[in-house]
Parts: structure tokens; sequence; C-alpha cells
């Protein structure tokens, strides 16, 4: 059996490109028309594929968006806040922040220009 080198992960959307924009610019990757590549080469390629159907229910699947590693508590917090408002200004909705537990680090909920739900971790 062959062993996986590298993976896509491909959204089902309305506007290909105007959603690849949007993932291009949150992660500062390199848009292609439909797809964005990490210009390192080290993150997988997205690809944005239009369907005819709308979204109507609450992802399977998510991106967490890294932007609070090795942060504890208020500092972590004060940089997803950061962030959040950086996508907020291209599209992105914020939802929920969610507070460390004792179990797992805080994060925040948000969504994407087409409702897509991601998390600012």
């Amino acid at each position: 059996m062959a062993s996986v080198r590298t993976i896509q992960v491909t959204f089902d959307c309305a506007d290909p490109a105007r959603l690849a924009h949007f993932w291009c610019e949150v992660l500062g990757y390199e848009q292609q028309g439909s797809a964005c590549v990490d210009p390192s080469g080290v993150g997988p390629r997205l690809y944005f594929q239009r369907v005819p159907e709308g979204k109507v229910v609450k992802n399977r699947l998510h991106l967490d968006v890294r932007v609070g590693t090795g942060l504890v508590g208020a500092e972590r917090v004060a940089a997803l806040e950061a962030e959040c408002s950086r996508l907020v200004a291209l599209g992105a909705v914020r939802q929920r922040l969610l507070l460390a537990d004792g179990v797992n680090e805080s994060c925040l909920v948000m969504q994407d220009i087409e409702g897509n739900e991601f998390c600012l971790d």
C-alpha cells in the first residue's frame, strides 16, 4: 500500500474565486485560480469548488487557524481577539469566544464569508 504524501482540503461553495481570495488573505497563501497554495510548500493546498446547493448545517470538519500557539490566559485571548479583528475586516463573522476550561485552551469560533465555521486557536 502506498503512503499518502500530501493532502488537499476541498471546500464546496457558491463562489470559488471569492472564497479562495478570503482564505489566501487569512493564511498568507497565494491564490491560483480557485485554489490557495502555501508559498512555503508546508501547508496543505486548499481548493474551492462550486456546488449548486447552499450550506445548511454545521460543518463536520473545520479549520483551526493557529494564532495562539504557546500562549495562555489573557495573552492568548488578546492574540485571538487581534486576529479576529483582522479577519472581521475581511468579511469573517465572529461567533463566540470559548474560554479555557482546564482541559482546552481558549479559542474563538468564527465563520468565513460563506458561513463555514472555523476556529482561531
